[in-house]
């Protein structure tokens, strides 16, 4: 957000940055720390969620460092044509998507398809952000209120535990985190 004249700072739809009104404003607050404050923050520090307002809504939020190719990641999806929320709203099509990075509970990214989409996202970007992981140790320990949309990503969580757990073959405990 520096620009070649150190004086000067450069942020919004003048940059390189997504265009977003949220997207702006959180680099202001960056420049403002960085440029009075003496914090050195980077944009590759910011966890960006945004919206598409279609319907059903399209969801994503990723860190916007994230550099990572399709073999480097494990996904997690549960579709919400079982959700009971879902269903009591007549909208029942669509998922929650939650990448990691290969063999760990570390969240990279994550997508969502419904039309609530834009109200569930915030959980996945304060994981992200936060460094909240999937597994027992987090997430997966999340109880999600009953109805809830939001029981999509307790979906996902369940996914990971069940690559996870220990289990008994022939006689040997094989397995877990």
């Amino acid at each position: 957000m520096r620009t070649s004249n150190k004086a000067i700072y450069a942020l919004g739809d003048v940059t390189e940055m997504p265009k977003f009104t949220h997207m702006s404003g959180t680099m202001a607050g960056i420049v403002v720390d960085n440029a009075l404050f003496g914090e050195s923050n980077s944009w590759k520090d910011i966890v960006l969620p945004r919206v598409t307002y279609t319907e059903p809504e399209v969801a994503h939020v990723s860190s916007l460092g994230l550099q990572c190719q399709d073999e480097e990641i494990d996904v997690y999806t549960a579709k919400l044509n079982h959700n009971d929320r879902a269903i009591l709203d007549g909208s029942n099509s669509g998922f929650v998507r939650i990448r990691c990075r290969k063999g760990t509970d570390e969240i990279l990214s994550a997508s969502i398809v419904h039309d609530k989409a834009g109200d569930i996202i915030p959980a996945l970007t304060i994981a992200i952000q936060f460094g909240i992981r999937l597994g027992a140790s987090g997430l997966g320990r999340v109880i999600h209120s009953y109805p809830t949309v939001a029981e999509g990503i307790g979906g996902c969580a369940f996914q990971y535990k069940m690559k996870h757990w220990k289990r008994l073959v022939n006689g040997e405990v094989q397995g877990g985190e």
